[in-house]
C-alpha cells in the first residue's frame, strides 16, 4: 500500500482536516517535477548490464571507524543550502526561506515551500491545542482521585500496605510538565504534630477534609430525576460511605481513564503520522529536484514542539501507573489489556454461517415459489382466508428482515467512507456489529419465517374437525415470542450488548421526553416512524390469537371499536415519541430549529390519522383531508430532509445544489438519491387512491407501500450519518466524554 493511501487509513476521522494534506502537496511535487522533466529530459535506458563502480572500489573494513558527519555549518554546506527554515515575524510559527528561487521552475518549489510551512504550522497548532486540553482533563482527573482515595479511606480504612507513600496519582503542574504526586501530599497536620519522636515512619493518609469540598454527582439520568429538575425540586444528601456507592465511584473513574488514555492514544498517533508524512513528502522532494533540502527541514521539525514534545509520552505512563494500581489491583497485564483498544476480529465462522444462512433462505423461498406454483394455490378456496389473517402476521417478519439488510448496507458503506458511525452511535468498543453480523441475524430471520410459512401453507380445512390444525396456526406466534425472548435473553450469547443497547434506546423513545435525547435514541425513533404497519401488525397478533377463533383463521378485529381505536394509537407511537424528543431538545436547548423539527412530526400525525380514518369510514371529506394533510406533511418532511437531515439544496456551494464537502465522490449519487427520496415519499398515494392491481392481492399491495418506505428510510441513513459525521469532524469531537463522579464546589463557584 502507498504510504498516501496508508496515511489516509490510519487518520481519526473525525480530526482529518487537522492532519498534513499529503496529497495536496504530491500535486505541488508533481508539477515541480514536470517542470525539471520538460526543461531536462531523462537519460536513456541503459542497454545492457552495468554494474556501479563502488563495487570494485577497495574494501574498508569492517571496524573502520566511520567518521562523524560534518557541522552543518561548513562552508560547503552553505553554498550547497537550498532552504533556510526560521522563525517567523510574529514568532508564533515556522516559515521556509528558499535559496534557489532564480533557478528555472523556482517559483513553483517556492509555492510548495510556502504550503509546507502552512500546512506545519497548522498541525502544530492543533496539536498544542490538544495538550492543552489533555493537561487540563488530567489535572481534573488528579482531583477526581484525590477524593476517590479519601473516599476510599472513609469507607475501608486506611491500609498501609494499599497505599505506599512512594506512588500516587496523575497531576500536572502549572509549567505543563507532569510528575507523579503524592496521594497523601496533604498530611493530617495534627496527627503530625502529636506524632510521638520515637515511633516508627506510616505511610502518609489522603487528607478526609476534601470530602467537605466535593459533593456525588447523579450521573445516571432517570424519569424520576428529570421530573425532579423539571420542578426544581431539589433534595441534597450528604455523601453516603457505603460500599457500594464506592464500586460507583469507582466504576466512574475506571471509565473516565480508559476514555482518557484513548485521547493520549490518539494525540500520540496523531503526532507520529504527521512527523512520518512530512518525513515522506521531504524525501519525495529531495529525489524529484536532487537537492539536500530534507535534512535541514526535518531537523526543524524533530526539535519544534511536535517532535520535541513529550508532555502525552509521560502523561500515558502516568495514566498506565495510576490505572494499573487502582483499577487492576496491580495487576499490569490486567490493567493494560483494559486500557488498550480491543480489535475486533473478523472470524471465519461468521462468513461460513452467513453463507449457509443465505443459501437455505433462498434454497426455501425457491421451495415456497414452486409449491405455490404447482399446487396452484392462488386459485384455491382458502387463499383469500389465508391472505386477510396469516399474511399480515408473516409480513411483520418481512419487514423487520427488509430494515435489518438496509442497516447492514448502511454499514458497509459507512465504513467505505470513513463515516465513524461506532462513535456517533456510542457504542462500546469492540461490540459494534459490522455488516456481516447484521446480514447473519437478517438471514436467520429471514429462514425461521420462511420455514414458518412452509410449515403453515395449508389452505383447506380439515374436513372431520371443521379446523385447522393448532399446532401449525400457532407457528407465526410461536417465532414471535421466540424472537422476543431472544432479544430479551440475559445470558451473553446472539450480541448480548448490542441486544441491551437496542432495548436501552428503544426504552428512553418508549419515555420520551423524560431521557436527554441523544443520537441514538432519535435515530431509532426515526427508524420506527418506517415501521407503522409492523406495529400494526403487533396489534393484529394480540387481536387475532386472544380475540379471535385462530383455529378456524376468522377474526372480527376490524369490527371491533376498541381495534380500531388502537389502530391510530400504535402508528402514531414512534411520531409521537419522536415529537417527544424534539419538544425536550427545544426546552434544553432553546433551538428554534428543534421547534420546527416538532411540528413536521405533529403534521405527520395528523395526516397519518387523517389517511387511517379515510381507510376505515371511506368517506368524501376524510379523502379530501386525507390529501391536504398528507400533501402539506409531504413536502415539509422532504424538504427537511434533503436541507437539515442531508445538508444539501445549497445555492451557494461550491458543489451546487449540494455541499461542500461530500464523501461519495459521485455527485451523481446523491441527485438519484434526492430524486428518488421524493418519489419514495409519495408512496400514500396508494391508500388514498385506491388502486388495484389485477394480479396482486390487496394485502400485497398494502404490503408494499411499507417496503417502500422502509427503502427510503435506509438511503435516508447514509446520508443523514453522513451529515452529522461532516458536522462532527467541523468540531473535531473525536472523544466521548465520560461523566465524573465528583463535583468539587469550587467549579460550581466558577460556573456561577
Amino acid at each position: 500500500m502507498k504510504f498516501g493511501k496508508e496515511f489516509t487509513s490510519q487518520m481519526v476521522p473525525e480530526w482529518q482536516e487537522a492532519y498534513m494534506n499529503y496529497n495536496h502537496l504530491k500535486t505541488h511535487l508533481k508539477e515541480i517535477q514536470r517542470v525539471k522533466l520538460r526543461h531536462k529530459p531523462p537519460p536513456p535506458p541503459p542497454t545492457g548490464l552495468k554494474r556501479k563502480l563502488t563495487l570494485y572500489r577497495a574494501f574498508s573494513g569492517l571496524t573502520q571507524r566511520i567518521a562523524s558527519p560534518r557541522s552543518p555549518s561548513t562552508s560547503s554546506d552553505i553554498e550547497n543550502q537550498a532552504i533556510v527554515v526560521q522563525w517567523s515575524d510574529g514568532g508564533d510559527q515556522y516559515e521556509t526561506m528558499f535559496l534557489r528561487a532564480a533557478e528555472e521552475g523556482g517559483e513553483h518549489e517556492l509555492v510548495y515551500f510556502r504550503r509546507l510551512d502552512e500546512e506545519f504550522n497548522k498541525v502544530v497548532k492543533f496539536y498544542k491545542l490538544k495538550v492543552e486540553e489533555v493537561m487540563k482533563e488530567a489535572n481534573m482527573l488528579n482531583k477526581q482521585m484525590d477524593a476517590l482515595i479519601a473516599f476510599r479511606i472513609k469507607v475501608e480504612g486506611p491500609r498501609s500496605e494499599r497505599w505506599p507513600e512512594s506512588e500516587g496519582s496523575v497531576e500536572i503542574n502549572e509549567s505543563g510538565d507532569d510528575k507523579f504526586s503524592n496521594e497523601n501530599r496533604s498530611i493530617n497536620q495534627n496527627a503530625k504534630q502529636h506524632k510521638p519522636k520515637n515511633s516508627k515512619a506510616h505511610p502518609r493518609t489522603a487528607p478526609l477534609e476534601i470530602l467537605n469540598q466535593v459533593k456525588m454527582n447523579n450521573t445516571l439520568e432517570t424519569p424520576r430525576s428529570t421530573i425532579k429538575g423539571l420542578l426544581s425540586v431539589h433534595n441534597p444528601k450528604e455523601i453516603k460511605f457505603s460500599r457500594e456507592n464506592l464500586k460507583k465511584v469507582e466504576e466512574q473513574l475506571k471509565r473516565a481513564f480508559i476514555e482518557f488514555y484513548q485521547k493520549l492514544r490518539l494525540l500520540k498517533s496523531y503526532s507520529f503520522l504527521n512527523m512520518l508524512a512530512f518525513s515522506k513528502i521531504m524525501k519525495k522532494y529531495d529525489k524529484i529536484t536532487s537537492r539536500n533540502a530534507s535534512k535541514a527541514y526535518l531537523k526543524m521539525v524533530d526539535n519544534f514542539y511536535l517532535g520535541s514534545s513529550d508532555e502525552v509520552n509521560k502523561l500515558m505512563d502516568r495514566v498506565e501507573a495510576t490505572f494499573i494500581k487502582h483499577f487492576s489491583n496491580s495487576n499490569r497485564s490486567t490493567g493494560m489489556n483494559i486500557l488498550r483498544p480491543k480489535v475486533k476480529r473478523e472470524r471465519h465462522r461468521i462468513t461460513f454461517s452467513l453463507g449457509f444462512l443465505v443459501g437455505c433462505s433462498m434454497a426455501l423461498l425457491i421451495a415456497l415459489i414452486l409449491a405455490i406454483h404447482t399446487r396452484n394455490i392462488i386459485s384455491k378456496q382458502g387463499h383469500e382466508q389465508y391472505m386477510v389473517t396469516l399474511f399480515p402476521l408473516y409480513s411483520l417478519f418481512g419487514f423487520i428482515t427488509l430494515h435489518m439488510l438496509m442497516y447492514a448496507g448502511n454499514i458497509y458503506y459507512w465504513r467505505q467512507y470513513r463515516i465513524n458511525y461506532s462513535f456517533m452511535f456510542g457504542f462500546k468498543e469492540g461490540t459494534e456489529l459490522g455488516y456481516r453480523e447484521v446480514l447473519l441475524l437478517s438471514f436467520g430471520v429471514a429462514l425461521l419465517a420462511l420455514a414458518s410459512v412452509h410449515a403453515n401453507l395449508d389452505m383447506e380445512i380439515d374436513p372431520k374437525t371443521q379446523d385447522y390444525k393448532a399446532i401449525t396456526e400457532l407457528v407465526p406466534m410461536g417465532l414471535l415470542v421466540f424472537l422476543i425472548v431472544i432479544l430479551f435473553c440475559p445470558f451473553n450469547i446472539i450480541y448480548r450488548s448490542s441486544r441491551f443497547f437496542l432495548l436501552a434506546c428503544a426504552f428512553h423513545c418508549l419515555c420520551a421526553p423524560l431521557y436527554k435525547v441523544t443520537l441514538p435514541d432519535f435515530f431509532l425513533a426515526d427508524q420506527l416512524t418506517s415501521q407503522v404497519q409492523a406495529f400494526r401488525s403487533l396489534e393484529f397478533y394480540v387481536c387475532y390469537y386472544f380475540w379471535g377463533d385462530y383455529k378456524l383463521r376468522q377474526n372480527t378485529c376490524m369490527d371491533s371499536g376498541v381495534y380500531n381505536t388502537f389502530y391510530f394509537i400504535v402508528a402514531t407511537i414512534p411520531f409521537v415519541s419522536r415529537l417527544l424528543q424534539c419538544l425536550r431538545r427545544f426546552y434544553e436547548e432553546k433551538d428554534g430549529m428543534q421547534g420546527l423539527n416538532g411540528l413536521k412530526y405533529f403534521i405527520t400525525i395528523v395526516a397519518l390519522c387523517m389517511r387511517t380514518a379515510y381507510s376505515l369510514n371511506k368517506g368524501l371529506s376524510w379523502n379530501i383531508l386525507a390529501w391536504i394533510a398528507s400533501a402539506i406533511a409531504t413536502v415539509f418532511s422532504t424538504y427537511w430532509d434533503l436541507v437539515f437531515d442531508w445538508g444539501l439544496l445549497q445555492k451557494k456551494s461550491k458543489n451546487r445544489w449540494l455541499r461542500d464537502k461530500l464523501l461519495v465522490p459521485q455527485k451523481s449519487v446523491y441527485f438519484a438519491a434526492m430524486v428518488l427520496n421524493v418519489l419514495l415519499r409519495f408512496v400514500w398515494l396508494q391508500t388514498v387512491l385506491d388502486y388495484q392491481v389485477s394480479f396482486l392481492h390487496k394485502q400485497t399491495l398494502a404490503a408494499i407501500v411499507p417496503v417502500l418506505e422502509i427503502i427510503r428510510r435506509g438511503i435516508w441513513n447514509f446520508f443523514r450519518m453522513e451529515n452529522e459525521h461532516l458536522n462532527n469532524v467541523g468540531k473535531y469531537r473525536a472523544f466521548k466524554s465520560a461523566p465524573l463522579p465528583f463535583n468539587y464546589d469550587e467549579d460550581d463557584d466558577k460556573i456561577e
